[in-house]
């Protein structure tokens, strides 16, 4: 019950990427290819906001409410907003110091550059809704109300497209803005939906609540909330860098090779969304079992929820890989760009059933907040891609698809690492202390 209103949301949210890759697409190879740019800090983004930060912050919330301590999830709120403030403000000043040198060293030249550094300057300057929408929404997960996001989540999804359509192409007198027109769409719908859900907080229609006494700074919440997130935080910082380090890669081969690339991680998006569901949904519900001390069945939930996941995943990757030739050619008719698409999705998408089982017990983990193991898998996974990669590409002459057989083989390293130390009692404090390895 708690996974489905997020499934159908983030299922609805994910055409809404594949409509603005389509739509960016019809403006040519060139805005593609500065859309396989920026990918990497958008995902950085999003994951960081909602999987990092907002899992340690529905983890909190669903431990206190576990432990029926209403002030302590009241205080999370509160932080919770001040975390995203800060760090989309340390981002975007970090991008305004070093954007333009890393969108250089991965490719970007000319107009392709010059679109990239648009859209990734529209993403960081608005990155404070990004943030706060992600942040404010998981305070809602964690208090166990899967519902009220999902519902704002749709109708937000129903005018994101229109609305890209509008700041891309120009119309009622708005400029057309091109690439950088679908971050400007985003920013101004993630600024909606936080304004929506702060004002359903206010109302008193959720568990938690805007509790003056709670708005001063307390360090034993950061903690809290940072104790999970913190460690949390370098999955998706390494998996950005996987995804830089291949960008890159791929960029040698040109500009096509790199559209199609871009299309390929942009269509990735039509799975993330379903592990994203039963991740958030798990996180919730394994905290809420583990503050009630109740191991045994955040265990159990935890499993189930990676097996469905797993499952609804892998058919979507392998429906995807066996029909390219219906749907490549509405993205793009670049010979090359369709190729490397279609070798992408037919080699990764098989795999989408192991990443899910990865990603999802990554989110459960949070809510046990026992993150050692997820982070070691995340770090092995990623020296996996980045030797073996660079070794097929630099050493061997190989093309774009080693670089994707090495993709598709990291997923099954990095779930093989996180199932095991679960099923070995990583989540269970006794458990730990009784096994050598997890206790390494």
């Amino acid at each position: 019950m708690l996974t489905a209103p997020n499934a159908v949301a983030f299922t609805i949210q994910a055409f809404v990427n594949i409509a603005e890759i389509w739509l960016i697409g019809t403006l040519g190879t060139v805005a593609l290819a500065a859309i396989a740019l920026s990918f990497p800090f958008s995902i950085l983004i999003q994951t960081m906001s909602l999987g990092a930060l907002g899992g340690g912050v529905s983890s909190a919330v669903a431990r206190a409410l576990g432990n029926d301590d209403k002030i302590r999830a009241d205080k999370v709120l509160w932080h919770a907003i001040y975390l995203g403030i800060m760090i989309s403000g340390v981002l975007a000043f970090l991008f305004w110091l070093l954007g333009r040198s890393v969108l250089t060293l991965l490719g970007g030249d000319g107009a392709i550059l010059d679109a990239a550094l648009g859209y990734c300057t529209i993403l960081f300057i608005g990155g404070t809704f990004l943030w706060l929408s992600s942040l404010i929404s998981a305070i809602f997960r964690g208090a166990g109300d899967m519902a009220y996001p999902s519902r704002i989540m749709i109708l937000a999804s129903v005018l994101q497209v229109p609305l890209t359509a509008l700041f891309i192409f120009g119309a009622f007198g708005l400029p057309a803005l091109g690439v950088p027109g679908a971050a400007l769409s985003n920013v101004v719908i993630s600024a909606g939906i936080s304004f929506a859900m702060l004002l359903r907080i206010k109302s008193g229609r959720c568990l938690v609540g805007f509790r003056k006494s709670c708005m001063a700074i307390d360090a034993s919440v950061f903690r809290e909330i940072l104790k999970v997130s913190l460690p949390a935080t370098l999955n998706p910082i390494l998996n950005v860098a996987v995804i830089l380090f291949l960008t890159a890669l791929v960029g040698r081969f040109g500009p096509s090779a790199l559209a199609g690339f871009g299309i390929g991680t942009r269509i990735e998006y039509v799975v993330l969304p379903i592990m994203f569901a039963f991740g958030t949904a798990a996180t919730t519900l394994v905290g809420t079992n583990i503050g009630a001390g109740n191991h045994r069945r955040a265990e159990i939930m935890g499993w189930h929820a990676a097996a469905c996941a797993s499952l609804f995943c892998g058919l979507v990757g392998a429906v995807l890989a066996l029909s390219t030739r219906l749907w490549v050619p509405i993205f793009t008719s670049d010979p090359i760009a369709s190729s490397v698409t279609t070798s992408y999705i037919q080699i990764v998408g098989p795999a989408f059933s192991l990443y899910a089982v990865g990603l999802v017990l990554y989110f459960a983990s949070q809510g046990a907040a026992a993150m050692k193991w997820p982070i070691r898998a995340q770090i092995i996974r990623s020296i996996l891609v980045v030797t073996a990669a660079w070794t097929a590409v630099d050493t061997f002459g190989m093309g774009t698809s080693s670089i994707f057989v090495v993709s598709t083989m990291s997923f099954a390293v990095y779930a093989g690492v996180v199932s095991g130390a679960v099923y070995l009692g990583a989540w269970d404090p006794h458990k730990v202390t009784q096994s050598r390895l997890l206790s390494l």
